[in-house]
């Protein structure tokens, strides 16, 4: 199936372009999303993020372990979907290995004793490449009211 491995391809290279996602978790009845900076493993089939073990996250995957990152590149108009399982874990190599600029803002250095990896293993994704010009969101609006489907550029769902 090249067409398949082709959209996965895609699902991965566009996640790791964009690499800030919004992490959508259940809280209850009410869904959350907050931004992260997603760190893609495609040979590990994984997405990882450091969390701080403070964070309400853990509890909410911990009863709920499904989520979604939502990617969105607004100016190339191309957007990454995917939902999986998430788990937390305390995997101090892994936290040093995924160390870099952004997570200097929440901890002085890789060793804090309150930082865990959030783990997503992906399970499908859904992806929109579309041709960046304003026609886009013309061609919604009218596929609002009408029955006709408008051409949005590439799209596929794919399962991982």
């Amino acid at each position: 199936m090249p067409h398949h491995d082709d959209d996965i391809s895609r699902v991965w290279d566009l996640a790791d372009k964009i690499g800030f996602c919004m992490l959508t978790t259940q809280s209850g009845i009410d869904l959350r999303a907050r931004p992260m900076s997603a760190y893609s493993e495609r040979e590990e089939n994984a997405f990882y993020f450091l969390t701080d073990v403070a964070s309400h996250k853990d509890e909410e995957i911990s009863r709920h372990p499904n989520v979604c990152l939502a990617f969105a590149d607004t100016k190339g108009q191309k957007y990454v979907s995917i939902s999986g399982p998430a788990e937390v874990q305390n995997d101090r190599e892994k936290i040093r290995d995924l160390w870099a600029t952004p997570a200097k803002a929440w901890w002085d250095n890789p060793e804090d004793p309150s930082i865990r990896i959030l783990k997503v293993t992906p399970a499908s994704a859904e992806y929109w490449d579309s041709p960046g010009t304003v026609v886009s969101y013309i061609k919604m609006a009218a596929a609002a009211v009408s029955s006709a489907r408008p051409n949005m550029g590439d799209n596929a769902k794919v399962d991982m």
